[in-house]
Parts: C-alpha cells; structure tokens; sequence
C-alpha cells in the first residue's frame, strides 16, 4: 500500500511539473500527437476593416512548393474556390460561401434549435520556406429575419459585439463571432495538419 501512494505521487508531480513547463500535450484517437496548444484565432481590427491573420511555422524540410501543392489540394477538397494562384509569388487566394449554425451542439432530427446564418469570406494564404501566413477576409454574414437576410460585414458585427447600449444586440452579435471563429479555427488547424502531413489520411501506418 504504502509503494502504491508513493507511485502515485511519483506520478502526480511529474504530472505538474510538465504542466508548468507548458510540455503537457494531446494525443489524437489515430495516434498523430497534436500540436501543443496555441492560442486560437484572433479578431484583428484596423479602421473600418476586421479580419483574422496569423503566420504558422511549420518544418524547415518543407518548402514554397510544397507548400503550395499541400494548400492547394486541401482547399480544392473543401469545395473552395480558387480565385488567384501563382506559385513565383507564393500566394493563393480563395473564397467560399458556408451555412453555419450558431449552436455548438450535434442536431439530431428530433431537435429544431437550429439557428443557421450563412457566411461569405475569402482566405489568402502568403508562403514562404518553412512557414505561410493566412488572411481571412472580407468576410459577409448574411443573417435570416423575419423580413429577409440581414447582411452584416465582420466589422458590424465587431461593433454590435461592442455595444454597450444593449446586452442582447452585443450576445447576439458575440453568438455569430463565436460560432465563425470556430469553424475557421478548425478549418485553419485541419490546413497545418495537411500541410506538415499530419492529418489521419497521411498517415503511413494501416
């Protein structure tokens, strides 16, 4: 008995100790260890404009064509549509429309909490050796009503999530913030996994 508490908190301090040095890391069902956490997308604000911008470090053996051909072909197989490439430069821009759902929750078909909105944006992806830049941008909502679609750029929504004359206008407006920022802070993840070979279909082992 008394081996087994001291085992135990052998492996209690480890445990703390590689928490405070930030070395505590996630491990996927398919056995790929994920990167540590980072901080998730940010809102970026400037003038009038809000976007989301964040440059990604990846492998040093991983160059500008490589990296390019990996963007490519993962955004092709999300349906997005290409609107500019030239590999020279090292820049690829696309645009996309997506029906999104302010719910985090699974919605099965005895549940009616849908509450959809659709979401017009363009991403630019700047490469370089051993890392690329992405930029999501001109980003439209278009919110239903009982009048029609409201359309509302990021930036609106930015000021009515701001509002401090009223609490609902700023939750609701949070609502859709929060809900975009997580289907990009996917889509951006799901984009580093292809391209450092990361993602469960690289995977060599079967």
């Amino acid at each position: 008995m008394k081996t087994l508490f001291l085992s135990w908190m052998l492996v209690s301090i480890t445990f703390i100790t590689n928490a405070q040095n930030g070395s505590v890391r996630t491990y996927q069902a398919n056995g790929f260890a994920t990167k540590p956490q980072t901080d998730s997308v940010k809102l970026q604000v400037d003038g009038n404009n809000a976007y989301y911008q964040k440059t990604i470090k990846i492998d040093s053996g991983i160059n500008v064509s490589m990296i390019y051909l990996r963007s490519l072909q993962f955004m092709a197989a999300k349906n997005f549509t290409q609107n500019y490439g030239y590999e020279e430069e090292g820049k690829l821009i696309f645009t996309t429309t997506q029906d999104l759902n302010i719910n985090p929750v699974t919605v099965n078909e005895d549940s009616d909490n849908i509450d959809p909105y659709t979401t017009q944006f363009a991403i630019t992806i700047d490469m370089k050796n051993s890392r690329y830049r992405y930029t999501i941008h001109n980003v439209i909502f278009f919110i239903p009503t009982p009048n029609g679609n409201r359309r509302l750029t990021l930036y609106d929504l930015y000021e009515k999530a701001t509002n401090r004359d009223s609490r609902r206008i700023a939750k609701e407006a949070r609502s859709v913030i929060n809900s975009f920022e997580r289907y990009i802070g996917t889509l951006t993840n799901e984009l580093y996994q292809d391209i450092e070979n990361k993602a469960a279909i690289h995977n060599p082992k079967f």
